[in-house]
């Protein structure tokens, strides 16, 4: 199946030319938050979505639907635009599906929660259970473009946005679907997970240097950077894009998912959960590991996650990880979670049409353990021909997928 149509709204900004030229310039969309709630917490710092979502949804409307959601429906206004779907009707909505993953519509259920208890019931929003589900940003996207097919949204913590695209990429090649809205959103920037991340001491402490915080595969990586964000793409059936003369930005050539069964906040410190991820992927893809020129890392900037992975390439890749251009975009927008596969997935993509692997921030000083060719000086540029790319999406629980693309 094919990739038509890409949209984001990302901490380097509210469209894919903005957040990608923003990547290749390695600018960095992490702040210092100055909301009165950040005062007392040990970590003051993050990389909130740059949008102002007030412009795209008036009051009225956008009290019906979660902070996620509403970035989701930001990024997919612009992917079905970008696919050449504004104003078509000749797509059948029977033949159309979402999956997109949100791990939960966490504004709006603490939003409600917290007036609960100060206010009583009947100041609780009528509209608060829906838009905390889970599923609330597929089946909005799905109301909203008529998709009549399905709507899903897988949460598997922060491979939640990557298992998303794997299956509505299935459901092509099923032949339940003919397009697939597909991606990932999350709006996490928020006192009760800025709180609850630092006290597992999982978050970088930077405050004095936010850009500096996300520092994958760097020796003195501490912890990753909170953001929030949305990325969403059109996949379609070779046979539905070419019937219209669609634009191809590249092939979701396979995807590939594990479980660590190790620990629920550590990875397998081999990486042998998220090699198999990737093993499956390449398998699914039909390529061999020499094919990859690519990667895509989820790299956190935490110090197990970041050598487990690199491990773990090693393990899939062998000797030829030497020749594989390996970034880390988390390194500028921060980690999106359940939102982050989807970006990732855009970016990935762009890099293989564009043929530049984005540089990663702060990895200058590389960890003498990690050895991969990690982007750190700069954009890379990658070969000509038909090349494919891995995108790595892992998260609490050993959830593991990946992604093998092609362009």
């Amino acid at each position: 199946m094919v990739v038509t149509g890409m949209g984001t709204v990302t901490p380097l900004g509210a469209d894919v030319p903005t957040t990608w030229q923003g990547m290749l310039d390695g600018r960095s969309g992490a702040r210092t938050l100055t909301e009165p709630w950040a005062e007392d917490l040990p970590v003051r710092i993050a990389a909130p979505a740059a949008v102002d979502l007030p412009s795209h949804f008036p009051p009225a409307q956008a009290r019906r639907m979660d902070r996620a959601t509403q970035l989701a429906l930001v990024a997919t206004g612009e992917a079905w635009a970008d696919a050449g779907l504004a104003g078509d009707t000749t797509v059948d909505r029977e033949r159309l599906a979402v999956s997109v993953s949100s791990i939960i519509g966490l504004q709006t259920m603490l939003s409600a929660y917290d007036a609960l208890l100060r206010k009583g019931w009947r100041h609780m929003s009528p509209f608060a259970v829906p838009a905390l589900l889970p599923s609330g940003s597929s089946a909005r996207i799905a109301l909203d473009y008529g998709a009549q097919a399905s709507a899903h949204s897988p949460a598997s913590a922060c491979a939640s946005g990557t298992e998303a695209i794997a299956f509505g990429a299935d459901m092509i090649r099923l032949g339940r679907a003919d397009v697939v809205i597909a991606g990932g959103t999350e709006a996490p920037v928020h006192p009760f997970v800025l709180g609850g991340f630092a006290s597992m001491r999982a978050l970088s402490r930077r405050n004095d240097a936010p850009e500096q915080a996300s520092r994958p595969f760097a020796k003195d990586r501490d912890g990753f950077l909170l953001g929030e964000g949305a990325g969403i793409v059109v996949l379609e059936s070779e046979r539905h894009a070419r019937a219209r003369g669609a634009r191809v930005y590249g092939r979701v050539l396979g995807a590939g998912m594990s479980v660590d069964g190790h620990r629920i906040a550590q990875p397998e410190p081999e990486g042998r959960g998220a090699a198999k991820a990737m093993e499956r992927a390449l398998a699914d893809a039909g390529v061999a590991p020499a094919d990859v020129v690519h990667v895509n890392a989820h790299a956190t900037s935490t110090p197990a996650g970041d050598l487990a992975e690199a491990r773990a390439l090693r393990r899939v890749l062998g000797r030829h990880t030497d020749n594989v251009a390996v970034s880390a975009t988390k390194s500028m927008i921060g980690h999106l979670q359940g939102g982050s596969g989807g970006v990732e997935a855009v970016a990935t993509l762009l890099a293989l049409h564009h043929r530049l692997a984005p540089p990663t921030l702060n990895a200058g000083n590389q960890d003498g353990e990690i050895d991969l060719d990690v982007t750190a000086g700069g954009s890379r540029a990658l070969p000509a021909g038909e090349v494919v790319a891995l995108s790595n999406s892992f998260g609490f629980g050993g959830h593991n997928a990946s992604l093998a693309v092609a362009a």
